[in-house]
């Protein structure tokens, strides 16, 4: 799968009242929320065995979080839910403490999470370089693909033909009809099969018990007190950072999808309100279920926010009143649709060989890197945090290196003339104190900065040391055309500029350092 490059121009998004005036698209939102909340649900039970709470719990927090979403967020088809990446955060807090203090870590995330949304800070999204955007996408299949394998080993041979059973009919409906997702109707046909025919293979059930009741209202069982806010903290922190870095990333990536822009900082508050309302309900926190989403936009051809209420409502109805039926589904259909979802998931075209020539090695590196701290972590936000902090580390290695000094003397030989071409800044200071001839330069020195730019104005000059190098007699040093990344208003600042003190030896002569 692709990322769309972030130059291409938008399409005008489907609307949910577009959507229902198109009993077509009505259709595939309605059909892809069904097909999305069954391999929703066997990830959402297991992630709560993660966690060390009730499937229940994850699965009522799971509703909340897909219908207050639809409503709240910021970008149509993202499905959020009690999310792996999640749970692996709450999980020590369950262990060590007690399941009665997830409920205040949760509403304390929801907390930083509005604040975070409320205060644009998801705009810092754009930041992301398209190489670690690329590493992330391939490292999300790949983790999908990873984690079906353990449901297709060690299983009945009946598991197998089953197994098999779905990926055909996956593949060969479509060409017949692409009236109904193809992976919905496997799951039906198989689970049929497994109904009518009393087959005893590994299903839902087996990942946790589906009581079909609601847990009500979540009972405040903590002291509120500053120690519990203290013990707490550090979970909340990590659960909103995680959750926001991974709903933004996955909105990111329905933006790219679908060609269509979506409000980042809605996104956020809203993902924290809904974390609020599924912690007072369910008490376990969420974010974008990135798999499911994918499975969503892409296979199901989902546009709208019908799609996400719809899953929440269906998979209302699932825990409620057709647990049974949920708990009979075989876990190698849900893993075959899932593996699909993974195989389309990457983007095959950055990892031809023929791709890997002519990417910069940079790039291709931080593709990389992306790829193996997920694989080897298991957390999409570690990777992305280690390709962006290694993209700015060879983006400042290799902007160090592009500066020049062009040294012209007068021909009466009484003063020289400096020209610095490229970016001024903390990592170019280095390379540009050896660019000045210190000792044969006369009295007159002047430089030259109308092709040079910096980001910087108001910190002490990137040649400060050059100048301190300079001969100490006599020396007139002169700074012409700085350019600046800044406001013109603080482009120019003489007195932040000029010389600390000025060194005289033997005549004095006029020294100074213009701007």
């Amino acid at each position: 799968m692709a990322v769309a490059a972030s130059t291409r121009p938008a399409r005008q998004p489907i609307t949910v009242l577009t959507a229902l005036r198109s009993p077509r698209q009505l259709s595939r939102e309605v059909l892809a929320g069904m097909v999305t909340t069954l391999a929703l649900v066997p990830e959402v039970i297991s992630f709560s065995i993660v966690a060390g709470v009730d499937p229940m719990v994850s699965l009522v927090a799971s509703i909340v979080l897909a219908l207050a979403m639809s409503i709240l967020g910021g970008r149509p088809g993202v499905i959020t839910a009690a999310a792996g990446s999640v749970a692996l955060v709450i999980a020590p807090l369950v262990h060590e403490h007690g399941v009665q203090y997830v409920l205040p870590a949760v509403l304390l995330a929801g907390v930083i999470q509005v604040v975070f949304g409320l205060a644009g800070l998801a705009r810092l999204m754009r930041f992301i370089p398209r190489s670690v955007m690329i590493g992330f996408v391939n490292a999300l299949g790949v983790l999908i693909f990873m984690a079906q394998v353990p449901h297709v080993i060690n299983v009945p041979w009946l598991a197998y033909v089953l197994f098999a059973l779905t990926f055909a009919i996956i593949f060969i409906l479509p060409r017949f009809t692409r009236a109904v997702p193809s992976p919905l109707v496997a799951i039906v046909v198989v689970t049929a099969i497994v109904i009518a025919a009393g087959l005893t293979v590994p299903d839902v059930s087996d990942e946790g018990p589906l009581t079909g009741r609601l847990p009500g209202i979540t009972p405040f069982l903590f002291p509120v007190t500053l120690e519990t806010f203290q013990l707490v903290l550090p979970t909340a922190l990590s659960v909103a950072f995680v959750g926001l870095m991974e709903t933004l990333l996955t909105a990111k990536l329905v933006d790219d999808m679908t060609d269509t822009p979506s409000h980042k900082g809605r996104e956020s508050w809203a993902l924290g309100v809904s974390n609020i309302l599924a912690g007072f309900y369910g008490g376990i926190a969420g974010c974008a279920m990135i798999g499911q989403t994918v499975l969503n936009v892409k296979t199901g051809q989902a546009r709208t926010r019908i799609s996400t209420f719809v899953a929440g409502l269906f998979l209302l109805a699932l825990v409620t009143g057709l647990s049974s039926v949920l708990g009979q589904i075989p876990m190698v259909a849900l893993a075959a649709v899932m593996m699909v979802v993974a195989v389309t998931t990457v983007d095959w075209h950055s990892v031809k060989p023929s791709t890997l020539k002519r990417m910069p090695v940079p790039e291709t590196l931080v593709m990389v890197v992306t790829v193996a701290v997920v694989v080897v972590t298991g957390n999409l936000a570690y990777g992305v945090l280690v390709g962006v902090i290694l993209a700015m580390v060879l983006f400042a290695r290799r902007v160090a290196h592009v500066i020049s000094v062009e040294r012209s003397l007068a021909d009466d030989g009484e003063s020289v003339r400096y020209e610095v071409v490229g970016p001024l800044f903390f990592g170019s200071s280095n390379d540009l104190v050896e660019h000045f001839a210190y000792a044969d330069d006369p009295a007159s020195v002047t430089i030259d900065l109308s092709r040079a730019r910096s980001g910087m104005p108001r910190l002490s000059p990137p040649w400060t040391r050059s100048r301190r190098n300079m001969p100490a007699t006599g020396l007139r040093w002169q700074s012409l055309g700085w350019m600046s990344a800044a406001p013109a208003s603080t482009a120019a600042s003489p007195d932040i500029w000029a010389p600390e003190h000025t060194r005289k030896s033997g005549a004095a002569r006029p020294r100074s350092f213009r701007v």
